[in-house]
């Protein structure tokens, strides 16, 4: 054999093994598992109604987020929250141009989801649907799913498409696998519908229309993640239809599979096969080493399924997010002065859609992050357009940004659409965060934003506009799991939101509302970009941004400007400006802004004839003349408050030039309680903007107690030394408080119930294995002994299992033993109280004395000559400490690498339980759900990410539960 054909076959085994490991083969083929064609709606007779009372589902959304611990530690907030465009949010959205109450339902949640078609609207909840007319006006009650279109029986999960292509609604529903319903014709009222049955589909089954199948993605550990179904045979109820089944290799989860394959938006269909497959994937995940997006192709061969193939994914990466809230647990953000709900982290939000172009192709979709970095949350959307030259072309991301809302709400749960002009619908549901002024008056509500093809890319440009306003906390925490956006198919351009809120009740609402220009004229300013705040002059020039909102080119038309109570200043644009784009234009005029430390009001507006909206031609704006120099310190960042600081703390700070002009060469200082320590900005700092500086000198606060720190700038000639310093307190504490002895022991005798503890000075005790058992309401009488007088006792009991102890907590408040009192012994008998609803099940008791004053309110800082104690409260007796709890059930094993094999041995109970885990300050870490391996409950706990120091981990449910204490080393 000679060596061109050794060298030529080679070539072709690389190749050939190239091509396997970037492809895999369908792990299912098979048929439907039945068809069953149903009469029309209007032909039946006694249709039942929906179930719409009080329920909670039990489906896989309810707690599968799984993370690493401290394996992302989070420095910096959202990039795109502290770099936004100057148009986000600047373009004046209009009113929807109607909306109509969907249904009401008390499921909790209500799924809502909406396809629209031609001449009617088909909206789906949990567990029913309704068929609209398009002006809103119901053509049916709230029916039932099963049997009115589904006759096998099924439980929920509703979702509705529209196939433009085909002209034909497709609903599923969950039951006996999926259930996937196909009307025979346009009318879903009228006409028929054949529906099939995929046995093997588990659970939030997500269906999307393509070229050449229905593709459905299933939450599942399953090898088969993703089906494609023969659309073709589909449509003409063909028994005879294929289901090919993929797996998703290299998908790393957080425990939930929620994976989307893209839906045709409109009638233009692509090319056969390429079917997207995509994700998001945190590197708070196991697995993922940054964060990105992974899309797998589908091919598929009917002909021969046992040939279609799925891709390797291919990995985008993308601008850092934070998709992870609370360790992954299940409620998220606070209502207003009500319960939590869940943030739908770890998801791309339904649906993630498609559109073909003439000279590209592109994809839209979403999902949830926090964009606060630190310990507080801030919800907010970030999303996704991808293109691709062509069909089959590879994928790329064109734009990505993260919206939020304003007034510092939450912005989250959100469903994103392209119209046929390339704009962008954006649905989002939001209320108060953390900073809302008035939060009551901003309860769950829904909105839509959006942006124009032409506008700048990474921001979405059009205000934030109300569709509908809740008048009620959600009850419980299960709240929307996804909400639906739909374009009207008669002209291309009118998108449909249905969301989930309470209005009267638990409702969904649809809003329908328009991105394109809905007048042939239409102007307006929507910014005015100089001058700015500064050192200004008698002389400014103005320089603005006008839009055109109309379907017109503009051009020739007045465009204004006045300063306060001065002269109009009237100019004609002279340029064209193309429909819904922008221009800038710069006033040959000047304004007069010359007098140090005044603040003006700029107003400037066009003035076009025959405009058919004047409510967005002008814009205001305010400026101020700052004294020139003026800088100060206005935040010290690093370090916080914690049991982890150290002698070498990094200092942090925010300094803020107040003033006009640029500064360089100025001294800055930190004081750590009467330590100072001085440096220099070389700089230079412009004018009214901020930088961020870190001394080289660290901070010794590796002593338990609290530290008084001020950072302040030194400018000679500064015109206001009032904003010069910011000061803080920093606490160092720690849930292993030591204990002074030197007065005697703090605590000698515990006795409650079933514990009589006579312990010795250890400064810090946790004998979370002596369990006292009580009643809900009961007195109950417990005996302490103190090696000292005059000290105070709290006792805490931590009912809601956070591990942080509370004054809503107290079981009892400071008392006294021996008031006044030196050295001795002494002891005191008292009462109390369990509440008659406290929780059933196991919580940690801390028992804490403080010499010569009261406790303190943190149970966590260490007290003079005092000492702290931990034991555990049974309370009740029911629960399921019988069946799982027995002695030594539950273990923790220490490995290497802080590696914790976690194990709870029991055959008799099967149910799911939570495994939570703590640090010192309270804050969750990681929440799972575990299920019953056959013998009992394992799991490894990585915790080789997070600081040294004391954690709590927690397992069981509602009713009981065990609680460990491990140590990171």
């Amino acid at each position: 054999m000679n060596s061109k054909l050794i060298l030529f076959l080679l070539f072709f085994l690389l190749l050939f093994q190239a091509w396997g490991q970037e492809n895999s083969k369908a792990t299912y083929v098979g048929t439907i598992g039945s068809v069953v064609h149903v009469p029309s709606i209007a032909s039946q007779t006694n249709l039942a109604p929906a179930r719409v009372k009080e329920r909670v589902m039990q489906d896989g959304r309810a707690s599968k987020n799984l993370i690493v611990p401290g394996k992302d530690p989070q420095v910096e907030n959202d990039y795109f929250v502290r770099n936004p465009n100057k148009m986000e949010r600047a373009l004046s959205g209009r009113a929807p141009n109607f909306v109509f109450e969907a249904a009401a339902s008390n499921s909790q949640p209500t799924d809502p989801s909406i396809g629209v078609g031609p001449n009617h609207a088909v909206v789906v909840f949990n567990t029913g649907f309704r068929i609209f007319d398009k002006n809103g006006n119901p053509l049916t009650g709230q029916l039932s799913p099963n049997p009115t279109i589904f006759p096998n029986g099924g439980c929920c999960d509703l979702t509705i498409s529209y196939d433009n292509a085909a002209d034909r609604f497709v609903m599923t529903f969950l039951g006996a696998g999926a259930q996937i319903a196909v009307s025979d014709g346009p009318d879903p009222l009228n006409d028929g519908w054949y529906v099939y049955t995929i046995p093997q589909i588990n659970d939030y089954q997500k269906l999307s229309v393509w070229s050449d199948g229905y593709y459905l993605t299933d939450n599942t550990s399953s090898t088969n993640k993703v089906y494609a179904m023969e659309r073709a045979k589909m449509l003409n109820g063909d028994a005879t239809a294929k289901v090919v089944g993929f797996p998703l290799p290299g998908i790393a989860t957080s425990g939930f599979y929620s994976p989307q394959a893209l839906n045709v938006s409109n009638n233009v269909l692509p090319a056969s096969g390429g079917m997207p497959i995509i994700y998001l994937q945190d590197d708070a995940w196991s697995g993922v080493s940054e964060d990105h997006i992974k899309i797998w192709t589908i091919d598929v061969n009917w002909a021969t399924p046992s040939n279609s193939t799925i891709s390797a994914p291919v990995e985008l990466t993308t601008t850092p997010f934070i998709s992870v809230f609370d360790g992954g647990s299940f409620a998220n953000l606070s209502q207003p002065n009500g319960p939590m709900v869940d943030a739908l982290q770890a998801t791309i939000m339904n649906q993630a859609q498609f559109r073909k172009f003439s000279d590209h192709n592109s994809a839209v979709f979403n999902f949830v992050v926090d964009t606060d970095a630190s310990a507080g949350k801030l919800a907010g959307v970030r999303w996704y357009e991808l293109r691709q030259a062509g069909d089959g072309q590879p994928w790329s991301i064109y734009q990505e940004g993260t919206y939020t809302a304003p007034e510092g709400k939450h912005a989250w749960h959100a469903s994103m659409m392209m119209d046929g002009q390339g704009n962008i619908g954006m649905g989002y549901t939001s209320m108060a965060g953390p900073s809302t002024p008035n939060p009551t008056s901003k309860r769950l509500s829904s909105y839509y934003t959006g942006r124009f093809a032409n506008d700048p890319l990474n921001t979405m440009t059009i205000a934030e506009e109300l569709i509908a306003a809740g008048d009620a906390n959600i009850p419980g925490n299960r709240y929307g799991d996804y909400s639906k956006i739909d374009i009207d198919p008669s002209n291309d351009k009118e998108f449909w939101y249905n969301n989930e809120l309470m209005s009267n009740g638990r409702k969904n609402i649809v809003g329908v509302f328009q991105i394109a220009p809905n007048f042939n004229n239409d102007l307006g300013v929507v910014s005015i970009d100089a001058p700015v705040s500064g050192t200004l002059s008698n002389s400014e020039t103005v320089t603005v941004t006008i839009f055109n909102y109309g379907q017109n080119s503009a051009s020739n038309f007045p465009i204004t400007f006045k300063v306060d109570n001065q002269p109009v200043i009237s100019e004609i644009f002279t340029g064209t400006i193309a429909s819904a784009t922008t221009a800038q234009y710069t006033f040959t005029s000047t304004a007069n802004l010359g007098n140090v430390g005044q603040t003006y009001s700029i107003t400037a507006a066009t003035n076009m004839a025959g405009d058919e909206d004047p409510g967005n031609n002008s814009k205001t704006k305010s400026v101020t003349y700052l004294p020139p120099n003026d800088i100060g310190v206005t935040a010290i960042t690093a370090p916080v408050s914690g049991s982890n600081l150290t002698n070498s703390e990094v200092i942090k700070i925010t300094i803020k030039n107040f003033g006009g002009e640029a500064q360089s060469n100025f001294d800055v200082s930190y004081n750590l309680d009467g330590s100072i320590i001085t440096e220099v900005i070389i700089g230079p700092l412009a004018g009214n903007s901020e930088m961020q500086h870190t001394f080289s000198q660290t901070g010794d606060f590796s002593a338990i107690g609290n530290y008084n720190l001020s950072a302040y700038t030194s400018l000679p000639g500064d015109s206001d030394t009032s904003n010069d310093a910011t000061t803080v307190i920093i606490k160092k504490f720690t849930c292993q408080p030591s204990g002074d002895c030197s007065y005697g022991d703090g605590l000698t005798l515990f006795r409650l119930t079933d514990i009589n503890n006579p312990s010795e000075c250890e400064g810090y005790g946790d004998f979370t294995d002596l369990v006292a058992g009580m009643e809900p309401g009961s007195t109950n009488e417990l005996t302490l002994r103190t090696g000292y007088g005059n000290q105070y006792v709290r006792v805490w009991i931590d009912f809601n299992d956070d591990f942080v102890f509370t004054n809503d907590e107290l079981v009892i408040d400071n008392i006294v033993i021996a008031s006044g009192q030196q050295g001795g012994s002494f002891t005191i008998t008292t009462d109390f109280v369990i509440p008659e609803d406290a929780p059933l099940g196991q919580h940690i008791m801390r028992a804490k004395t403080n010499w010569g004053g009261p406790v303190p309110d943190n149970a966590c800082q260490t007290t003079t000559y005092g000492e702290t104690e931990d034991y555990t409260a049974q309370i009740g007796t029911i629960g399921i400490n019988e069946n799982i709890f027995g002695e030594n059930a539950l273990t923790v094993l220490s490995l290497d690498n802080n590696i914790f094999e976690i194990t709870l041995n029991t055959t008799g109970f099967t149910e799911d339980l939570n495994l939570s885990v703590y640090n010192v300050l309270g804050q969750n870490l990681l929440m799972k759900k575990l299920k019953n391996e056959g013998n009992g409950y394992n799991y490894k706990l990585d915790l080789s990410y997070v600081s040294k120091g004391v954690y709590l981990i927690r397992i069981g449910n509602t009713k009981d539960g065990r609680i460990k204490r491990i140590i990171v080393k």
